[in-house]
């Protein structure tokens, strides 16, 4: 019994330590490097520590052995650094900044000048930050471009790719410009996948702003919404290897590729269980 109630109550001590935690990603300017930033809510003049990782964009992981610079500012007014010249040896560091000039939007600056002890042409990255009741505005915004997204006068159906966008962590990520690609130079071009569109942005944004902040939130959570996206990614990937010229073959082709996610999504985990249930069974 003692261990069932640990087990119950696990849930609840793991969930409020993501509850506030914020995460960025974005790469630097010529994609040699992702960067990513994760730290909790802030609030001006307390100090906060924010996680930076290196990110080698081909493997994933943590990129050893970078030389970089780093500097805070709000308003052209520098809040912390820039520091000289630094080396980390994991990839990965922890810098305590105080945000001392209130609410409202910090930028934080890297400037990226070696990898693995070989200097290269320096990259930067600039992630905006949010400090105080600036958050509650951004979170305003979101709601007013999803209006702008959904609205039936927006004729262009070119609304944001939030789930993605928060998954990947930049619009301007691989994975979320092969959705929009695909949106715009494929599905687009047809009536039908025009047809489609309007009904499955309607559907996508009633739940799509709820994903997207609990992937801010919760980096457990991101991972898993990004495994998840893997497999539907891959097979959508198959439409740029396809010429698409008339309606019917729009039909197909989109028919063929749901009956393929849901085989992926549905039928083999179905099936799964039911190999489960007969081996336990048996």
């Amino acid at each position: 019994m003692k261990v069932i109630f640990v087990l119950l109550i696990i849930p609840f001590l793991i969930l409020p330590a993501f509850a506030q935690t914020n995460s960025q990603t974005l790469p630097t300017e010529k994609g040699t490097l992702d960067v990513k930033l994760t730290y909790d809510e802030i609030k001006p003049d307390i100090q906060t520590k924010i996680k930076i990782d290196f990110i080698n964009p081909q493997t994933q992981k943590i990129q050893e052995h970078i030389d970089y610079t780093v500097s805070v500012l709000k308003d052209g007014e520098a809040v912390f650094g820039p520091i000289p010249l630094t080396h980390t040896s994991i990839g990965s560091v922890k810098i305590p900044i105080e945000f001392s000039l209130g609410d409202g939007v910090y930028s934080m600056d890297f400037l990226i000048e070696g990898i693995l002890f070989q200097p290269i042409p320096k990259e930067a990255v600039s992630f905006d930050i949010l400090v105080g009741e600036e958050i509650s505005q951004e979170n305003e915004t979101v709601k007013e471009e999803i209006s702008e997204a959904i609205s039936p006068n927006n004729k262009e159906e070119k609304g944001g790719c939030l789930i993605a966008t928060a998954t990947f962590g930049s619009e301007l990520a691989p994975q979320v410009q092969q959705l929009r690609e695909l949106r715009d130079n494929t599905i687009l071009q047809t009536e039908s996948g025009s047809s489609f569109m309007t009904g499955f942005n309607q559907f996508y944004y009633s739940f799509s702003p709820v994903i997207a902040d609990l992937e801010r939130q919760s980096p457990i959570f991101k991972e898993a919404v990004k495994l998840t996206l893997t497999p539907m990614l891959s097979s959508l990937s198959l439409l740029n290897y396809v010429n698409i010229d008339s309606e019917q073959e729009m039909l197909g082709y989109g028919i063929s590729l749901i009956i393929l996610n849901a085989g992926m999504y549905v039928g083999i985990p179905i099936f799964g269980i039911l190999k489960l249930y007969q081996f336990r069974k048996n």
